[in-house]
């Protein structure tokens, strides 16, 4: 698990000149040793957004004080912005249906360490992955889906949440579309896993549409949920090559070794900061 003790600020703003010499000189007078530090600008939009971490062993300034101290250069440079410890845990709850490709890949890195998170729950609508929970030792709940009762399954579901202080909430293949209801519970703070190469192939059955077309590339793609389907925010994306040899079982078998990657690397990239969010869209600094 992570050991660094660093404080991460994200920032984004209308671009202008000596917003970093600004971040910068402030961190500085506080004796804060950066250690990374990430800028974009948007052109077109006239968008700056920015990632800065530093240690916080020298750092002469502490975090419950940092919004006070730092709110004059935020409002100066009209800045959207949030402060993070990399020693926060959040808490992730999982929510999935039958597949358990994506499932059990999160669970392995969450036990090696590669996920510096609490699982507090996994949330199914079919019991099938019951004994791998019990595998790793996370409660699981098994909430069944009835065709006129999806309202009161998202009611129990988000009282779950709230008892349980959940942070984040990762859709490893759950197979059902959430209502726009519940999702402004968890504004950008619900990642899905779509398998395939959105904007292509949105939707259901994308591996049967794929291969209907004869595509030459298959692909994966991890974003945040909106209202929209399939249309957030992309966080994360990669592709394989296939061919004509390749049957149908084989697309599906190929694309769920990309798809429990991408969604691992997306949960990752969340956990760690790494994620702004601006017009529909993602700058990930990696």
């Amino acid at each position: 698990m992570s050991t660094k003790n660093t404080a991460i600020l994200l920032i984004s703003c209308p671009d202008r000149k000596g917003l970093v010499a600004a971040i910068a000189n402030f961190l500085y007078r506080h004796n804060a040793n950066i250690l990374h530090a990430d800028q974009h600008q948007d052109a077109e939009l006239g968008v700056f957004l920015m990632r800065v971490e530093w240690d916080l062993q020298d750092f002469d300034l502490s975090l419950e004080d940092f919004e006070t101290a730092f709110l004059p250069i935020a409002q100066e440079f009209n800045m959207t912005w949030r402060l993070a410890h990399s020693s926060h845990r959040p808490r992730m709850a999982i929510f999935v249906s039958r597949y358990d490709h994506c499932l059990a890949d999160l669970l392995y890195r969450y036990r090696a360490g590669e996920l510096n998170c609490d699982i507090p729950i996994i949330i199914s609508n079919h019991p099938d992955t019951h004994a791998l929970a019990e595998t790793y030792r996370i409660p699981f709940q098994h909430i069944a889906i009835h065709k006129d009762g999806k309202e009161e399954a998202e009611t129990t579901q988000l009282a779950i949440l709230r008892r349980l202080h959940i942070d984040f909430i990762v859709l490893a293949r759950y197979m059902q579309v959430l209502s726009g209801e519940f999702i402004r519970h968890y504004p950008n703070r619900i990642i899905n896993i779509h398998h395939s190469f959105l904007p292509a192939f949105h939707g259901a059955k994308p591996y049967h549409r794929a291969f209907e077309r004869g595509v030459k590339l298959i692909g994966a793609t991890s974003h945040y949920v909106t209202e929209v389907l399939d249309d957030g925010p992309i966080i994360e994306q990669d592709v394989t090559r296939v061919s004509h040899r390749d049957d149908l079982d084989d697309l599906v078998r190929r694309g769920a070794d990309l798809e429990k990657i991408v969604l691992s690397r997306a949960v990752r990239l969340h956990i760690e900061h790494r994620v702004l969010l601006y017009a529909n869209k993602t700058v990930v600094f990696d």
